[in-house]
């Protein structure tokens, strides 16, 4: 069947981890939430529904896939903001005719054909995908666990490596050990410690997986005396560095550089925090460069709640532990301290080792004392020379969401006084 991937209203509250991507292009576990629903599914086709000023990117991104468009005479919608698993999948594979699948007053997924098609994708057009007019179609309820804030993704993590490493492992049959690993490496719990090929174990590293799984992409390179502890997972093209403490529950997206001292993270990809400093219960977006002595704070002295600002709003967690928030192409100085729950948007620069606010716009320069605008030419220009030491070159369409974020997020930095 074909399915397609749509994005719900409840998509602010995400930011500002997507901003520069669709909400299925979040990373949790090792998989994005895309990759493990496709990881499930397994469908014949698939499409992807997405606001209009990514749509182009998509395009980009994803060529020969269906962006903002349904052809397919029946499909299966899928909300992005599932943590998908094998149960939901065989839920929806066994169902037949139309059907809305709702958990509460969320829809998780929506199989229709005809008319109901229609009427959800008007033309064949998913760009807003609006099921309010299926009054004829029959609800069915279901267990799911969806995404509604970035803490959410930090916390799921825990079982999405351990659920993502058996999905990629066919259940534990298909661990490998292909790469170089030194002699002196420690590996504890063997069987669960899956490194792709042509990485590289150096001498010293511990890798120990007794108390969860530990999966290294291809090409990875673990330097002399790293420690990391399951489970986690390091992607492919990523380079952990000599001595870095790699607590459980962290997921290391593909080519990323991470030392120091990190606990409960996710590193989207394409993220530098190479140097010593500490990070815990935190997200990191692509491009992201945490100087050197970057400390983030992840608790509160009171033991309280950790609130946090998301889409202007002052949010109650309910958690204890709750760190930064980072969007794409953050930049941090060297010895900079950032408080519990610290919220950075997108292409920002912040510097100093006083503690800044908790709540900085996106293209904000400055420091405790204050910030400024980072003006749009100079920051597209860092941003196009980072990309370009990594190989990956700025496209026209990449440049239009760009400056989409820039203009969408003027009132913040407005209201902001920066």
């Amino acid at each position: 069947m074909h399915i397609c991937l749509f994005e719900d209203r409840f998509l602010g509250n995400l930011l500002p981890l997507n901003y520069f991507r669709p909400v299925f292009d979040l990373r949790c576990g090792i998989l994005t939430l895309r990759e493990r629903i496709l990881g499930y599914l397994h469908p014949s086709s698939f499409s992807l529904a997405v606001r209009d000023y990514l749509a182009d990117l998509t395009r980009e991104d994803c060529p020969g896939i269906e962006v903002n468009s349904v052809t397919a005479s029946e499909c299966l919608f899928v909300n992005s903001r599932v943590i998908f698993t094998g149960k939901l999948a065989k839920e929806l594979r066994k169902a037949k005719g139309d059907l809305l699948f709702t958990c509460g007053d969320v829809v998780v997924a929506a199989r229709l054909s005809g008319d109901n098609l229609l009427r959800v994708s008007p033309g064949g057009q998913a760009a807003s995908v609006d099921f309010s007019s299926l009054h004829s179609v029959t609800r069915a309820d279901i267990e799911a666990t969806l995404v509604s804030y970035p803490w959410d993704l930090i916390y799921a993590n825990e079982s999405e490596i351990v659920n993502d490493f058996l999905l990629l492992t066919k259940g534990g049959k298909r661990v490998q050990k292909s790469g170089k690993i030194h002699a002196s490496a420690v590996l504890l719990g063997k069987k669960h410690i899956h490194v792709g090929r042509k990485s590289e174990i150096g001498p010293g590293a511990v890798l120990d997986a007794t108390a969860g799984p530990i999966y290294i992409g291809e090409r990875v390179k673990v330097l002399p005396n790293a420690v990391l502890e399951g489970p986690c997972s390091v992607g492919a093209g990523s380079v952990i560095r000599v001595g870095a403490k790699i607590y459980a529950h962290t997921s290391i997206g593909p080519v990323s550089k991470v030392g120091g001292e990190v606990e409960h993270s996710i590193f989207h990809s394409h993220a530098n925090k190479q140097h010593d400093g500490y990070l815990g219960h935190s997200y990191v977006c692509p491009w992201v460069n945490l100087g050197a002595g970057t400390t983030t704070s992840n608790l509160k002295n009171t033991y309280g709640n950790v609130k946090v600002h998301i889409d202007g709003r002052l949010v109650d967690t309910g958690r204890m532990f709750v760190g930064l928030m980072a969007g794409d192409h953050v930049k941090t100085g060297i010895n900079g301290t950032l408080d519990t729950g610290t919220v950075i948007g997108p292409s920002s620069n912040i510097f100093g080792t006083a503690i800044p606010r908790k709540d900085i716009p996106a293209f904000s320069w400055g420091d405790a004392g204050g910030l400024q605008i980072y003006e749009f030419e100079k920051a597209l220009d860092v941003a196009e020379r980072v990309m370009a030491r990594r190989n990956v070159k700025v496209t026209e369409a990449y440049r239009k969401v760009f400056h989409a974020i820039f203009s969408m997020t003027t009132h913040d930095r407005a209201v902001q006084s920066v």
